[in-house]
Protein backbone atom coordinates (compact mmCIF):
# COMPACT_ATOMS: atom_id res chain seq x y z
CA UNK A 1 0.00 0.00 0.00
CA UNK A 2 3.09 2.48 0.61
CA UNK A 3 3.24 2.38 -3.20
CA UNK A 4 -0.33 3.82 -3.95
CA UNK A 5 0.18 6.66 -1.57
CA UNK A 6 -0.84 9.11 -3.16
CA UNK A 7 2.46 11.50 -1.53
CA UNK A 8 4.55 9.24 -2.94
CA UNK A 9 2.76 9.39 -6.44
CA UNK A 10 3.20 13.10 -6.39
CA UNK A 11 6.30 13.12 -5.61
CA UNK A 12 6.92 10.48 -8.08
CA UNK A 13 5.49 12.49 -10.45
CA UNK A 14 6.85 15.81 -10.27
CA UNK A 15 10.49 14.29 -9.88
CA UNK A 16 9.64 13.11 -13.41
CA UNK A 17 8.00 15.95 -14.69
CA UNK A 18 11.04 18.17 -13.00
CA UNK A 19 13.74 16.00 -14.88
CA UNK A 20 11.62 16.61 -18.26
CA UNK A 21 11.54 20.43 -17.76
CA UNK A 22 14.75 20.86 -16.89
CA UNK A 23 15.76 18.81 -20.19
CA UNK A 24 13.20 20.95 -22.36
CA UNK A 25 15.01 24.25 -20.81
CA UNK A 26 18.62 22.76 -21.18
CA UNK A 27 18.05 21.70 -24.95
CA UNK A 28 16.02 25.14 -25.55
CA UNK A 29 19.23 26.88 -24.06
CA UNK A 30 21.58 24.58 -26.13
CA UNK A 31 19.25 25.19 -29.30
CA UNK A 32 19.23 28.85 -28.96
CA UNK A 33 23.33 28.84 -28.14
CA UNK A 34 23.49 27.04 -31.52
CA UNK A 35 21.59 29.84 -33.61
CA UNK A 36 23.27 32.35 -32.06
CA UNK A 37 26.44 31.27 -33.67
CA UNK A 38 25.39 30.05 -36.73
CA UNK A 39 24.27 33.93 -36.93
CA UNK A 40 27.27 34.93 -36.00
CA UNK A 41 28.93 33.05 -38.88
CA UNK A 42 26.34 34.22 -41.45
CA UNK A 43 26.56 37.61 -40.79
CA UNK A 44 30.71 37.66 -41.02
CA UNK A 45 29.97 35.57 -44.04
CA UNK A 46 27.40 38.77 -45.08
CA UNK A 47 30.20 41.12 -44.22
CA UNK A 48 32.68 39.55 -46.55
CA UNK A 49 30.39 39.57 -49.68
CA UNK A 50 29.25 42.97 -48.65
CA UNK A 51 32.88 44.51 -48.38
CA UNK A 52 34.03 42.64 -51.73
CA UNK A 53 30.92 44.03 -53.28
CA UNK A 54 32.25 47.53 -52.44
CA UNK A 55 35.53 46.97 -53.53
CA UNK A 56 34.23 45.84 -56.88
CA UNK A 57 31.85 48.80 -56.94
CA UNK A 58 34.63 51.12 -56.00
CA UNK A 59 36.67 49.21 -58.94
CA UNK A 60 34.32 50.34 -61.49
CA UNK A 61 33.12 53.17 -60.66
CA UNK A 62 36.98 54.19 -60.91
CA UNK A 63 37.40 52.96 -64.23
CA UNK A 64 34.41 54.37 -65.71
CA UNK A 65 35.71 58.07 -64.33
CA UNK A 66 39.01 57.41 -66.02
CA UNK A 67 36.99 56.16 -69.32
CA UNK A 68 34.93 59.05 -68.97
CA UNK A 69 37.54 61.26 -68.28
CA UNK A 70 39.65 60.14 -71.64
CA UNK A 71 36.73 60.36 -73.67
CA UNK A 72 35.98 63.85 -72.69
CA UNK A 73 39.22 64.92 -73.49
CA UNK A 74 39.60 63.09 -76.58
CA UNK A 75 36.55 65.21 -77.96
CA UNK A 76 38.47 68.38 -76.52
CA UNK A 77 41.00 67.78 -78.73
CA UNK A 78 38.80 66.61 -82.01
CA UNK A 79 36.38 69.45 -81.54
CA UNK A 80 39.81 72.07 -80.85
CA UNK A 81 41.32 70.16 -83.90
CA UNK A 82 37.50 70.75 -86.39
CA UNK A 83 37.34 74.68 -84.93
CA UNK A 84 40.91 75.61 -86.25
CA UNK A 85 39.85 73.83 -89.70
CA UNK A 86 42.88 71.21 -88.99
CA UNK A 87 39.49 68.04 -89.02
CA UNK A 88 37.61 68.60 -91.55
CA UNK A 89 34.18 66.83 -91.59
CA UNK A 90 32.75 66.21 -95.41
CA UNK A 91 29.56 64.23 -96.53
CA UNK A 92 28.49 62.80 -100.03
CA UNK A 93 25.99 64.58 -101.59
CA UNK A 94 24.51 63.84 -105.06
CA UNK A 95 25.34 65.99 -107.72
CA UNK A 96 22.54 66.80 -109.49
CA UNK A 97 22.42 64.55 -113.56
CA UNK A 98 22.52 66.90 -116.27
CA UNK A 99 21.24 64.69 -119.34
CA UNK A 100 23.54 66.48 -121.74
CA UNK A 101 27.00 64.58 -122.40
CA UNK A 102 29.72 66.03 -123.76
CA UNK A 103 32.06 64.21 -125.78
CA UNK A 104 35.05 65.76 -123.65
CA UNK A 105 36.00 62.99 -121.75
CA UNK A 106 33.74 60.25 -120.81
CA UNK A 107 35.97 58.45 -118.08
CA UNK A 108 35.20 60.04 -114.81
CA UNK A 109 39.14 61.01 -113.02
CA UNK A 110 40.56 58.29 -110.29
CA UNK A 111 37.75 56.52 -108.26
CA UNK A 112 35.25 59.64 -108.57
CA UNK A 113 31.83 59.02 -109.44
CA UNK A 114 30.07 61.78 -111.66
CA UNK A 115 27.40 61.50 -109.86
CA UNK A 116 28.88 61.87 -106.02
CA UNK A 117 30.12 65.09 -104.87
CA UNK A 118 31.66 66.13 -101.53
CA UNK A 119 30.27 68.90 -98.99
CA UNK A 120 32.08 70.36 -96.32
CA UNK A 121 29.42 70.13 -92.90
CA UNK A 122 29.79 73.17 -90.83
CA UNK A 123 32.21 72.74 -87.63
CA UNK A 124 29.32 73.52 -85.43
CA UNK A 125 27.11 70.45 -87.41
CA UNK A 126 29.94 68.14 -86.82
CA UNK A 127 30.49 69.01 -83.34
CA UNK A 128 27.25 68.60 -82.63
CA UNK A 129 27.04 65.06 -84.65
CA UNK A 130 29.74 63.99 -82.64
CA UNK A 131 28.13 64.87 -78.96
CA UNK A 132 25.29 62.77 -80.24
CA UNK A 133 27.65 59.49 -80.88
CA UNK A 134 29.77 60.25 -77.34
CA UNK A 135 26.60 60.51 -75.41
CA UNK A 136 25.37 57.09 -76.84
CA UNK A 137 28.87 55.76 -76.23
CA UNK A 138 28.99 56.90 -72.67
CA UNK A 139 25.30 55.39 -71.70
CA UNK A 140 26.51 52.32 -72.90
CA UNK A 141 29.68 52.18 -71.01
CA UNK A 142 27.50 52.61 -68.27
CA UNK A 143 24.92 50.44 -68.91
CA UNK A 144 27.68 47.82 -69.38
CA UNK A 145 29.06 48.81 -66.23
CA UNK A 146 25.99 48.26 -64.44
CA UNK A 147 24.97 45.03 -65.58
CA UNK A 148 28.69 43.77 -64.34
CA UNK A 149 28.30 44.69 -61.03
CA UNK A 150 24.76 43.50 -61.34
CA UNK A 151 25.95 40.14 -62.49
CA UNK A 152 28.78 39.85 -59.80
CA UNK A 153 26.87 40.77 -57.23
CA UNK A 154 23.92 38.15 -57.84
CA UNK A 155 27.12 35.10 -58.31
CA UNK A 156 28.56 36.50 -54.92
CA UNK A 157 25.00 35.19 -53.19
CA UNK A 158 25.13 32.04 -54.92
Amino acid sequence: MSLLNPWVLLGVTLAVLSSFGGGYYKGKQAEHDRQQLEIAALNAQARTKEQALTVAVNTTADELRKTNEKAKTAAQQRDAAITSGAYRLRVAVKAPVCPVHTAADPTPASGDSPREARAELDPEVGKALFAIAEEGDRAIVKLNACIELYNQARESQK
